[in-house]
């Protein structure tokens, strides 16, 4: 495959499958890079720390996910509209799309932060989190949260790269402040005695500086991205598309994340060793989870550039390759976990405790083989948002936050940890039945109206 265009492959006229590949293996990567920001400080703080400042991280982690979801989907919804754009050919427009991306940005960027200033100790308090831990917790939460707007940036900026077909330099930045974020770790838990405020510090750095990288990328090699001051105007219709994708996607992010805040407070009650052990199974289910991530994301751009040029018969075949990819890759897990789990546990854990290992092994022994499922509920989501779909996707992250609500309030009442084991995966059948559903149906992949028509 030509180099050049493994940088940036052409979505819309490429071989699907060589197309998808290379825009997604970029993607994969950048993923795990930026799951290396949490676990190099799960890691470290387990290692150097105490097993309590580990609790500290996970019993906060849900709460950055919360932010780290609403990001992440806001930043993606914006994208994709961006992308249409920039499959339709026009240049005007995908400019006003970024002008108006700019300024939603700000203002999103800015509520978060003031809000948060009022609603984390809060937060950490009905999530049941321990006492004994909680001031280290909030001091995590609190550093990260207070410098949201690098995340944001981030978020959008690669986004914007990502909807012109760019995977690949997002990547080279995220690789690069990933090793700073490690050294810088290092320096400020080991060396100067930071404890786990220390590791905020770092995260934050090591994402500014990616941000930064990404912003001087465009200025001198994507131009076609940067707005000029005629472009700033406002227009309802535009501005109503972009807000009602962002915020459709930042709230099912949310939505998603909601549940397991609503979880986590479960898990909180079972004591120290298995909130660690939830934390480090989670880093490992978060790291094995990328490519079926990384297949949904690029199902929602080589949707929305291929719906912009009017060829719905290739978004059919490309998501039908995108499931068989994720199947493949649940059937590789499911056949190599019996000799990877434990190991990685302690590793990054860095305990023996019993309780801690029984437990994480039993949550990764038996969320596994649901991977079959949960990779076609990725790809057929994200392929939906791509299809212009605002209201549909989002039932899908109402099914799951009343899932983990129903598990939370009854069945892990009930039977212990393992409502909380069985709760994911069981919930993750019904979502996927439901996104299938829809899916199916849409009027893009029928013959019917054009799905730049959102549903009603």
């Amino acid at each position: 495959m030509n180099f050049r265009r493994f940088l940036r492959p052409d979505l819309i006229n490429g071989n699907i499958l060589s197309s998808l590949v290379s825009f997604t293996f970029p993607l994969l990567v950048s993923l795990v890079f930026q799951q290396l920001y949490n676990a190099v400080d799960a890691v470290i703080v387990g290692n150097f720390l105490k097993e309590s400042s580990l609790a500290a991280i996970g019993s906060s982690a849900v709460l950055f996910e919360l932010l780290v979801g609403f990001g992440n989907g806001f930043g993606n919804g914006l994208s994709i509209v961006a992308a249409r754009a920039f499959g339709s050919g026009d240049e005007k427009k995908l400019k006003k799309v970024v002008a108006s991306s700019l300024a939603l940005t700000f203002l999103v960027t800015l509520f978060i932060t003031v809000v948060s200033r009022f609603t984390l100790m809060k937060a950490l308090t009905l999530l049941g989190t321990p006492e004994e831990i909680k001031d280290e917790a909030f001091s995590y939460i609190n550093t990260v949260t207070l410098f949201v707007c690098v995340l944001f940036a981030f978020n959008l900026l690669s986004g914007l790269l990502r909807a012109i077909g760019n995977s690949f330099m997002p990547l080279v930045f995220l690789i690069v402040s990933s090793i700073m974020n490690i050294f810088l770790d290092l320096l400020f838990i080991t060396k100067i005695g930071m404890g786990i405020k220390g590791a905020a510090i770092a995260t934050v750095i090591a994402q500014g500086f990616s941000a930064v990288l990404c912003l001087l990328y465009i200025l001198k090699k994507a131009r076609i991205l940067l707005p000029s001051k005629r472009h700033f105007t406002f227009e309802r219709r535009l501005m109503s598309d972009l807000f009602a994708q962002g915020f459709s996607m930042a709230l099912m992010g949310a939505l998603v994340s909601s549940g397991t805040v609503v979880l986590q407070s479960a898990i909180n009650g079972f004591g120290k060793f298995v909130i660690a052990g939830h934390i480090a199974a989670r880093k490992i289910f978060s790291i094995v989870n990328i490519p079926l991530i990384a297949l949904g994301t690029a199902s929602s751009t080589f949707v929305s550039q291929n719906l912009g040029a009017g060829k719905t018969d290739r978004i059919k075949k490309g998501i039908s390759i995108s499931v068989l990819i994720g199947i493949v890759w649940a059937l590789f897990l499911i056949a190599s976990m019996k000799f990877t789990i434990r190991p990685l546990l302690m590793f990054i854990s860095g305990s023996t405790n019993e309780t801690l290992l029984e437990y994480g092994t039993n949550y990764m022994y038996f969320c596994i083989p649901f991977f079959l499922v949960l990779g076609t509920l990725f790809i057929t989501r994200n392929s939906l948002q791509g299809l212009g779909s605002k209201v549909l996707p989002l039932i899908s992250s109402i099914i799951e936050l009343v899932g983990k609500i129903f598990f939370t309030a009854v069945i892990v009442k009930r039977i212990g940890l393992w409502g909380i084991i069985i709760c994911e995966p069981l919930i993750w059948i019904v979502m996927t039945a439901q996104l299938l559903f829809v899916f199916v149906r849409h009027p893009a992949l029928r013959g019917g109206k054009s799905a730049r028509i959102e549903e009603a």
